[in-house]
């Protein structure tokens, strides 16, 4: 096949999660009601905590900025896989594909940070109780917040810039049902070393940096809770990060296990049924997660659904 640069009128096909036609109602089906039930859920926790003014800390700042961005990152892949299927239609534009991988990776790692920064406050929180109000104050939460967005934006511009150097053969067929990044780069019929470079080390930085900031205020928290005297004492404080503790598992297993998963198996296809853990399950469980293990939350949502 000759390699060709790809225009602006150019486009790729999502090939979907099956190409089955009797099996498209279905999926579009469960897609919908999954989406609506991640919107849904994820907007009710933000009207909740920005309703109740004793939400107004930052652990429930941070969630909020979780929910939203959760909504988000479902709504970047979802909607156009949607509509795909109900007009029979697997094509994406070029822009619209570069569009997609970057708010994938721009809401992705927003989500990574937060959960990092959620860790830290669970741990300055439960390890230096007296100081809380005065480290965690409104500034660096805000701070936090922007950081995480930087951060992602910038690392989600430089994989979009250097897929666009790229040089594109005529068979442009994404086995995915989004415009997954390493699928697109696979595609290309120039050079994509630096490309398969710049994308492992981002996904380091992003995987590794995060889980050892994680994992390291766990550890501390874990060493401050033994030493609590009292068994009720030591609940109580577990109790504070149970639920944030169940969002970082559920996020980092389902994404180590497609990536592990794609590694250890040559089915692309297989990679795109696994990648549906980590961009919809995942954000339609976290609003159960916190409603159902959380207190505050649960008032909360009582006090807005019951005006």
């Amino acid at each position: 096949m000759e390699p060709g640069n790809v225009t602006q009128s150019s486009e790729f096909l999502l090939l979907g999660l099956s190409e089955t036609p009797g099996q498209q109602p279905l999926l579009f089906g469960i897609f919908l009601c999954m989406y609506l039930i991640t919107v849904l859920g994820n907007l009710l926790i933000i009207l909740a905590i920005s309703s109740d003014s004793h939400l107004h800390t930052p652990m429930y700042f941070f969630l909020s900025n979780l929910s939203m961005v959760d909504i988000c990152f479902t709504s970047t892949t979802i909607p156009k896989m949607l509509l795909n299927i109900q007009t029979q239609s697997k094509a994406i534009t070029y822009a619209g594909c570069l569009t997609q991988i970057h708010f994938f990776i721009l809401f992705g790692g927003v989500d990574d940070f937060i959960l990092t920064v959620m860790a830290y406050d669970r741990y300055v929180a439960i390890c230096h109780p007296l100081h809380y109000t005065v480290i965690m104050n409104s500034q660096l939460c805000r701070l936090f917040v922007l950081v995480s967005w930087i951060m992602s934006a910038v690392i989600s511009l430089l994989q979009c810039l250097m897929v666009l150097d790229l040089s594109f053969c005529s068979d442009l067929e994404i086995p995915h049902f989004f415009c997954e990044l390493k699928q697109v780069v696979q595609l290309a019929c120039s050079d994509t070393f630096p490309n398969d470079i710049v994308m492992y080390f981002i996904a380091g930085l992003l995987g590794g940096g995060p889980l050892a900031g994680i994992l390291y205020s766990y550890a501390k928290i874990m060493s401050s809770i033994r030493a609590i005297p009292s068994a009720q004492g030591k609940y109580k404080a577990f109790s504070t990060c149970a639920s944030h503790l169940s969002v970082v598992f559920l996020f980092y297993v389902t994404s180590l296990g497609v990536y592990l998963g794609s590694v250890g198996t040559h089915s692309s296809q297989s990679s795109a049924t696994a990648s549906v853990m980590y961009t919809v399950v995942t954000p339609m469980l976290n609003p159960f997660i916190y409603s159902l293990r959380n207190k505050d939350i649960k008032r909360a949502l009582e006090r807005f659904l019951g005006r």
